[in-house]
């Protein structure tokens, strides 16, 4: 017992360190076990911040957990922190990041395909943004890049995951 105080102190310490989401892979790594091993501890960290009705909380974002403000003490830290400006997102933008997030990874062609429009602003304002990011190429002639949604997008929209979105719709 002993032992999982000691591991989730530690990955408290990490988490709080690192200030953004880290992955489940680099998490075991910080207490010497499996990738498997930190899913248990993290699940009870969780549930102690919310049990304590702590000032922060434990999200996961996709493979990866971050420490942010409970909402329910964001108007405080608020008072403090400078304010971020928040992203306006226009129409155009909103379509072209809705298209990217359920049909992700996706080519620029494929989004002015179903848009009917040209792309290239759009993806370039939501890359600047930081809710969409290059995952890699299409492997066709051209060599196409592929978009797709970020850890932005998730806490931006309070998901933990693409498939969340999905399972969102599907409630609707």
């Amino acid at each position: 017992m002993q032992v999982r105080l000691e591991q989730e102190k530690i990955l408290e310490a990490v988490l709080f360190a690192a200030g953004g989401a880290v992955p489940v892979a680099a998490l075991a790594q910080a207490i010497g076990c499996d990738k498997s091993a930190p899913r248990g501890l993290l699940a009870r960290m969780v549930e102690r911040y919310a049990e304590e009705e702590s000032g922060i909380q434990l999200i996961e974002l996709e493979e990866s957990y971050q420490l942010c403000t409970n909402p329910k003490y964001h108007a405080y830290a608020k008072r403090l922190l400078p304010e971020q400006p928040r992203r306006t997102l226009t129409q155009p933008l909103l379509e072209t990041l809705s298209i990217i997030a359920y049909k992700q990874p996706v080519t620029k062609s494929v989004i002015e395909e179903i848009r009917g429009v040209s792309a290239d602003h759009a993806v370039n304002k939501l890359v600047e943004s930081g809710l969409v990011a290059e995952k890699g190429r299409l492997e066709a002639p051209g060599k196409p890049i592929l978009f797709g949604t970020t850890d932005d997008f998730l806490r931006y929209f309070g998901l933990r995951s693409a498939e969340e979105l999905l399972q969102r719709k599907g409630e609707e």
